[in-house]
């Protein structure tokens, strides 16, 4: 099992001119990462996408660190103003910046549950289903063609509980198509992340290891930093193995699983960044070597 991490989790100090996004492929193989993930290439002034994407893999190779995984965002439900086919054809073109990455896989987001103006019927997951399908197995043959695995992630509410992942993943039935299991967002459906991964194992073809603090909604709200989930909990980002969901015992069922693959750290902690990341990846490779034991 290799222990990446994504570049999101250095978002905030690329946002505040403290790093260049470039400069974060080093950085994570300074802190004994076996990989990293691009997650929405911010594209720095005077230089298109493919150039940069060029630069990223070029850095990668230099450093001795894989890109294994390129993450974007998608809707194919209500983007490119409801046209399904101008949707597809833009996510084709991020797929061949996944090519230039060297990225043997790449998410994209489906639907946050947004219906274009024209949409006649009912506005429900299940009347939106047929479209996103559609879409996604657009996507993947393409992708199929450069040996590029493309997956959903379970993200943005609309598709994200465990039951709908499963259906939609069903739906597009195809062997090139997977899903990106994000431990922590289950929480966000208020889902139970141990269970939900026991479900949706089978499909991984990537994992994001993620913490959160969670408290119930019935209190008051804690301020600052904090979110609510569908069901009205509060949500606060943590350091692995500092929060409410249980890696360890998520990373066990990955593994009896049969899952061997990528896990990702997405970090979206109120701490000092490189300080939770390093804290994160310490817990993490001990949780690995306790379900492999």
């Amino acid at each position: 099992m290799m222990i990446g991490v994504s570049s999101y989790s250095y978002s905030r100090l690329v946002n505040s001119g403290a790093m260049k996004q470039i400069d974060v492929i080093a950085k994570a193989k300074e802190m004994g990462f076996d990989c990293i993930e691009f997650s929405t290439i911010a594209v720095p002034e005077g230089k298109t996408l493919p150039e940069f994407a060029a630069e990223l893999k070029a850095e990668a190779d230099r450093v001795g660190i894989p890109i294994m995984n390129y993450t974007i965002g998608a809707d194919l439900l209500a983007g490119s103003n409801g046209d399904l086919d101008a949707e597809v054809e833009r996510l084709k073109k991020e797929v061949d910046i996944a090519e230039i990455l060297g990225a043997p896989g790449m998410r994209h987001d489906c639907s946050g549950g947004r219906f274009p103006a024209d949409w006649k019927g009912a506005k429900t997951f299940d009347a939106a289903l047929p479209k996103i399908a559609q879409g996604c197995r657009a996507v993947t043959e393409y992708a199929a063609t450069k040996g590029i695995k493309t997956m959903m992630e379970n993200h943005g509410f609309f598709s994200q509980e465990a039951l709908r992942v499963e259906r939609l993943v069903t739906a597009v039935n195809h062997e090139n198509f997977g899903l990106l299991i994000d431990m922590g967002n289950f929480t966000c459906a208020d889902d139970k992340p141990e269970e939900s991964i026991g479900r949706l194992a089978p499909f991984a073809f990537h994992c994001h290891a993620k913490d959160f603090h969670i408290k119930s909604g019935m209190g008051p709200n804690p301020g600052r930093g904090w979110f609510q989930s569908r069901a009205g909990n509060y949500l606060r980002g943590a350091i692995i193995g500092h929060g409410n969901v249980p890696v360890a015992q998520c990373v066990r069922n990955l593994i009896q699983k049969g899952y061997d693959g990528v896990l990702s750290i997405e970090f979206e902690g109120m701490e000092d960044v490189l300080t939770g990341i390093a804290i994160g990846q310490e817990n993490l490779r001990r949780f690995v070597a306790m379900a492999k034991a």
